[in-house]
């Protein structure tokens, strides 16, 4: 009787420690676990970046936003592309609508260069190259250069997007000298930077200087040695 509560004990000991070991196994290594898998979730924990099912389709969340219908229930706008065709369309979610969220690997590349309408990158550890096209990183894509560090979002190991940092150090190229003492001075002026894009900057920034952009909606910062 001694005998088999002590190998009862044992082998419950055993299916914990396996369990455990699992489990931190899973947390090490998600994506390798459940790559084919998603999860249910609200329509209002949605964001870009994020991949769904709708309708047999997968699609990535471009933009995601509240919108309250007077009394009604809160919706959410979204922008969707479709992850085999690259296609837009826009659609509502109820906020407490359940979605099919799909898990996606993100991964880290350094930029080698870019070549018209697609960008080389290395993977750092396996030093695997891959090129995908630009549009993989939207208007993002005007920042990319030589050395940067990328991040891709793949699904099966099929590129779905991609994102640069989130404050990137630009030249300005052409900017108008704007004088002391002016009776009606600018808050700002517009300056062409060396990625080709124009921004709003302070009116003191002069041409040549280097200054810190935010990728995200392309507004001024600060100047890169501050």
């Amino acid at each position: 009787m001694r005998a088999a509560v002590v190998a009862a004990l044992a082998s419950t000991a055993r299916r914990s420690f396996c369990r455990t070991l699992l489990q931190s196994s899973l947390l090490r290594s998600p994506w390798s676990t459940f790559q084919h898998r998603g999860v249910k979730v609200h329509g209002s924990d949605v964001r870009p970046g994020n991949v769904v099912e709708r309708k047999g389709r997968l699609y990535e969340v471009v933009k995601a936003e509240h919108n309250q219908q007077g009394r009604g229930s809160a919706m959410i706008q979204v922008e969707l592309r479709d992850v085999e065709s690259g296609n837009k369309v826009n659609a509502r979610f109820n906020t407490d609508e359940s979605i099919e969220k799909i898990f996606v690997e993100e991964k880290f590349f350094t930029c080698m260069c870019t070549m018209d309408d697609e960008v080389a990158l290395i993977d750092p550890n396996t030093f695997e190259q891959i090129d995908v096209k630009r549009d993989l990183f939207g208007k993002a894509a005007a920042f990319l250069k030589e050395d940067m560090k990328v991040m891709l979002r793949l699904f099966n190991d099929k590129p779905l997007s991609g994102s640069v940092p989130k404050h990137v150090a630009c030249t300005v190229v052409d900017t108008p000298h704007v004088a002391k003492g002016a009776s009606v001075t600018p808050v700002e002026k517009r300056a062409l930077l060396d990625n080709g894009l124009t921004v709003k900057v302070p009116t003191f920034i002069e041409n040549g200087e280097v200054i810190l952009i935010n990728t995200e909606d392309h507004t001024y910062m600060k100047r890169a040695k501050e």
